[in-house]
């Protein structure tokens, strides 16, 4: 099986009429369908049920999906189900792995606009981003059934006369997937993808908050061929993940989410109970408090807008969103004056408007707690701009710039998952990276400047994962900036990279003695 080179799907050009006119189209259909209705999927039975509701966040009386919340008997049959159905996949030759995968990129490029207006429905993600979102999704399938062939070529041991050596990999059993509501489709079929395509069983538990998006990854994959057994649908609460994390035949953990709920699963991950045969081993992504540097010398027409992107868009709400900006003193004053003014005149509005820059936040308690953040940027420091006017309906925040926080501030070291962006001046370089490094956190960074040499230092110390220089610090693309955090952002798993599928599959070295010493009779 040969494929093209890997390249990313583009995105909607949503500037022509005729795009903006379908994607009005599919967001009318979807409306004129009614709440949608997502079961538990274990083998090849559903169950309906209500358990939980997922609402517009741009108008919370309605309601985007109904969805069965999985018991635990449920997730005992589903986990009894892949550890068997792991092996017959596993079995099977990477060519009908990396073909169901991308059978699965097909269904969904075919309906990338309705599965596009259900994101902006369910998480108020704005249409760019919500395109964005799905083509990511393709993304990953495709990479990912890519990495499945290249994983079956083993790794490269030496040989010597008489002997053979050769390094294989093979797929852990089954992987438990927990993911997040703010990237609804895309990391969810990252991380499902990748378990399956090499050779493991997956089991979804999607965010409570976008169970309709979790519910089509799923049945993307099983439409592209991945067998009713090989993958699950598990909505529910946090005790659904708790029940996977903690069940003694899951071998692999993905999670994505935030970094209280991930050292849960990180501690949890770790007991070895009576019977298990298998360490567990977890992938994982947490959150960030992600800085950006902007040297003496930087260009702020490059700055301001990428700056304002990074720390605003979709409410910010993204585990690589700048969070703050550290500006040499010689800028700072002209750094703050146009970000501020930046700042003023984004649009603030529903998800569905074409011309939204911020959106609504995703729930009622993720907008109280932004306004307990705003809350002390008011009291500690210097509100620079602050956008007043916000819709009378939804989960709005409003976009804020502050500056003056004292060094012991929240502000500058809790991760808000919000449009609050906060601007602090330094005197000398090192005083900036000083600042960068002692936060636990290391997911992304950014940095303006024009100084090669400015750029070479700032890459060496900062511990970011992804350092972006002269560029927005969000929108990683597949196979072109592999994502992943370092200390507590993750275990630096990188997403997207060559190396991504290496975490789902234990290595297997065969070594035989090819000196014969007679014939078999």
């Amino acid at each position: 099986m040969t494929l093209p080179p890997f390249s990313n799907e583009p995105t909607l050009e949503l500037r022509r009429k005729a795009v903006r006119d379908r994607l009005a189209g599919a967001l009318e259909a979807l409306d004129r369908e009614g709440p949608r209705r997502v079961p538990v999927r274990v083998g090849g039975g559903e169950r309906h049920d209500a358990a939980l509701v997922s609402v517009d966040p741009g108008r919370p009386d309605r309601v985007v999906a109904t969805a069965a919340a999985a018991t635990a008997d449920e997730v005992d049959e589903a986990v009894a189900l892949g550890v068997v159905a792991a092996r017959r996949w596993a079995a099977r030759p990477p060519e009908e792995r990396a073909e169901a995968l991308l059978g699965a990129a097909s269904w969904l490029r075919s309906r990338r606009l309705e599965v596009a207006a259900l994101e902006v429905r369910e998480c108020a993600k704005p249409w760019p981003e919500a395109d964005a979102d799905v083509c990511e999704a393709i993304d990953f399938l495709e990479y990912y059934a890519r990495g499945a062939l290249r994983l079956a070529e083993g790794g490269a041991v030496g040989v010597v006369p008489g002997e053979a050596n050769t390094l294989s990999y093979v797929g852990r059993g089954v992987a438990a997937v927990i993911s997040p509501w703010n990237f609804p489709v895309a990391i969810p079929m990252g991380m499902t993808s990748a378990a399956l395509a090499s050779g493991n069983a997956a089991l979804l538990k999607p965010a409570e908050q976008s169970p309709a998006c979790g519910a089509v990854v799923v049945e993307a994959l099983r439409a592209g061929g991945v067998p009713d057994d090989v993958v699950a649908l598990l909505p529910g609460e946090g005790e659904v993940g708790a029940a996977l994390v903690a069940h003694r035949e899951v071998s692999t953990v993905a999670f994505t989410g935030s970094l209280a709920v991930g050292l849960e699963v990180v501690r949890a991950a770790a007991l070895v109970l009576p019977g298990q045969l298998q360490l567990k081993r977890v992938v994982a992504e947490f959150g960030g408090k992600n800085c950006v540097i902007v040297e003496r010398d930087a260009d702020l027409d490059e700055a301001v807008p990428a700056i304002v992107t990074s720390a605003f868009s979709y409410a910010g709400q993204k585990c690589s969103a700048a969070s703050r900006v550290l500006v040499a003193e010689r800028l700072a004053e002209r750094l703050a004056e146009r970000l501020a003014g930046a700042v003023a005149v984004l649009e603030v509005g529903q998800a569905e408007a074409l011309g939204t820059e911020v959106p609504p936040v995703i729930e009622e308690a993720a907008r109280a707690r932004i306004a307990s953040y705003a809350a002390t940027a008011r009291a500690e420091g210097e509100v620079l701009a602050e956008v007043a006017s916000l819709p009378a309906e939804g989960f709005f925040a409003p976009p804020m710039l502050v500056t003056g926080l004292p060094g012991g501030s929240r502000l500058l070291h809790e991760e808000i998952f919000g449009p609050l962006l906060a601007l602090e001046a330094y005197g000398e370089l090192d005083e900036a990276l000083a600042r960068v490094d002692e936060l636990p956190y290391a997911l992304t960074a950014g940095l303006f400047t024009r100084d090669p040499a400015v750029v070479a230092k700032v890459a060496q110390a900062v511990p970011a994962g992804n350092l972006y220089v002269n560029h927005p610090t969000t929108g990683a693309m597949v196979g072109r900036q592999p994502f992943g955090g370092n200390r507590l952002s993750g275990n630096g798993t990188k997403a997207g990279g060559p190396d991504y599928l290496q975490h789902f599959v234990d290595p297997k070295v065969l070594t035989e003695n090819t000196m014969r010493h007679g014939l078999v009779v």
